[in-house]
């Protein structure tokens, strides 16, 4: 499914009316009926509500939705806020049918008999400013906002929470509406995957109007989803061997930091690799050295419980190698980093690796094969220069055009984490919850995108499946026998082979 800007949304439409022929009047009645048919479940007949109109297709889309709620018997009040002259277009249309069934709406004016009435609604749903929305929100909707904030009634949005802008980057100046459910119109809104705008949005709901596929042919980001991963997941054939499912380097670890190349090992293990060896600081090989009893462990030559910078291994016999996880900030750990940007093999940065990336990053635009960078924010912000703050505010764009600059595959983590590829597409992914905030998650991801890099037919695929299900492992724990509070990397790891058996079973199904 489509992710699109503001611009993207707006020229869909013009597409639509323009290339296609079909009448604004027409895509407004069905957004507005579509509108209704999602948001009945959430309604009922006894409950008061009110219907709050703005100028503009949000408005008129709140006229369309009016009309439906009236002719199935619910209570329902319409206020128009802005004055009566300011509905133009497709809006006074959908205004014109609504009066001319002999339904009425209130003005809103001075806002006192507003005020006075809102206490007695239920149900609010908010048709303000939608899309339309650009700089901050004047009056008399401010005002309105904020009284809306104030109630106890359930909030439904149309298309986005007033108050927000469709790309994101909310700033507090004026708080937009809290809604409780936003029913978005055809495709998601950039602005419902970025923090802080995504924690007004409440439960998202995408409620098709019919607008044709062809209408958002600019846009390429797309949510990665559950028929995603059943699609593209691969299972072992009959005929395979552990060769077949790729042979694995891991090179992490120090003083300190045993643990993580271990659970990296694990994690691809669990995840379908063929064969993982790991290879560590000498110092610490005889306290990893059996922790993962399939694994292979090697020594490569150390000082003080980090790498010295020496690599006696063949790297070509690797199909993928990843380096980062508990590697250490010494200089024979960028050492490290830096013989591996010269290797002809798939590789994947995480942790220390991109701590050191920083410097070494230009070397990235020489490489052949592909890359694969797991950065969080803080350490995105470092690779950029730029502040967590505005790599968090404008994730999209700032991952795009590092992917598309250095030629990596970029996965920048947190909720909603995107998988960008080289050539600019993004991919959203929706699993995980709070739980993954805590020590050894990004080894364990790490692990998981390593082996399935290594038996998924495209890179893109692999990446989005691990870190689809890397999200819905810690979803599981959740929903069975855990708390967000309580729930370790390990767990995770324990967990990878319930979700793929769900996965698997009813690919076969």
């Amino acid at each position: 499914m489509r992710i699109v800007s503001g611009e993207e949304m707006y020229e869909a439409d013009r597409f639509a009316m323009e290339e296609i022929g079909i009448a604004g009047a027409m895509l407004m009645e069905n957004a507005g009926k579509s509108l209704f048919e999602a948001m009945k479940s959430k309604l009922h007949k006894n409950e008061r509500m009110a219907l709050l109109i703005g100028t503009g297709n949000n408005g008129g889309d709140g006229f369309v939705i009016g009309r439906y709620l009236k002719e199935h018997g619910y209570d329902v009040d319409l206020w128009l806020i802005p004055s009566y002259s300011k509905v133009k277009g497709d809006a006074k249309t959908h205004l014109a049918i609504f009066q001319n069934l002999t339904y009425t709406w209130k003005p809103y004016e001075d806002g006192n008999a507003f005020v006075e009435s809102l206490p007695e609604y239920g149900v609010i749903i908010d048709c303000l400013l939608g899309l339309g929305l650009s700089g901050a929100v004047r009056q008399p909707y401010d005002d309105v906002i904020r009284l809306v904030n104030q109630t106890c009634a359930t909030v439904l949005s149309v298309d986005l929470p007033s108050g927000l802008q469709a790309n994101g980057g909310y700033e507090e100046e004026c708080e937009p509406i809290r809604a409780d459910y936003t029913y978005t119109i055809q495709c998601p809104k950039l602005g419902a995957y970025l923090y802080p705008d995504a924690e007004f949005y409440g439960e998202l709901e995408i409620v098709d109007i019919g607008l044709p596929q062809a209408a958002f042919s600019s846009s390429d980001r797309a949510l990665w989803q559950k028929s995603d991963v059943h699609r593209t997941l691969s299972d072992r054939s009959a005929s395979s061997h552990k060769g077949s499912h790729g042979k694995g380097l891991v090179i992490g670890g120090s003083r300190g930091m045993v643990g993580a190349p271990i659970m990296t090992a694990k994690a691809a293990y669990r995840s379908g690799a063929g064969l993982i060896q790991v290879s560590v600081p000498e110092e610490i090989l005889s306290m990893t050295a059996g922790a993962v009893v399939e694994t292979i462990f090697q020594g490569y030559p150390s000082r003080n419980g980090f790498f010295s910078g020496e690599v006696p291994d063949d790297l070509a016999t690797f199909d993928g190698i990843a380096v980062g996880p508990g590697l250490g900030r010494q200089p024979g750990c960028k050492q490290i980093v830096e013989t591996m940007l010269a290797t002809d093999s798939l590789l994947i940065l995480d942790a220390d690796a991109l701590y050191h990336l920083a410097e070494l990053k230009e070397r990235l635009k020489a490489r052949e094969a592909p890359t694969v960078l797991t950065p969080h924010p803080g350490e995105m912000a470092r690779l950029t220069g730029l502040s967590i703050k505005e790599v968090q505010r404008k994730r999209f764009n700032i991952s795009r055009a590092f992917a598309k600059e250095f030629g990596v595959y970029l996965v920048l983590k947190g909720p909603y984490t995107i998988v960008t590829a080289p050539d600019g597409s993004q991919y959203v992914n929706t699993t995980g919850n709070p739980a993954l905030a805590k020590g050894g998650s990004g080894d364990v991801l790490t692990g998981m995108i390593l082996a399935f890099v290594m038996h998924s037919a495209s890179l893109q695929e692999g990446i989005s499946n691990a870190v689809y299900l890397h999200g819905q492992s810690a979803d599981t724990l959740v929903q069975t026998a855990h708390s967000t509070l309580d729930v370790l990397a390990t767990d995770v790891i324990a967990t990878i082979p319930t979700v793929l058996h769900s996965f698997l079973e009813q690919h076969h199904g």
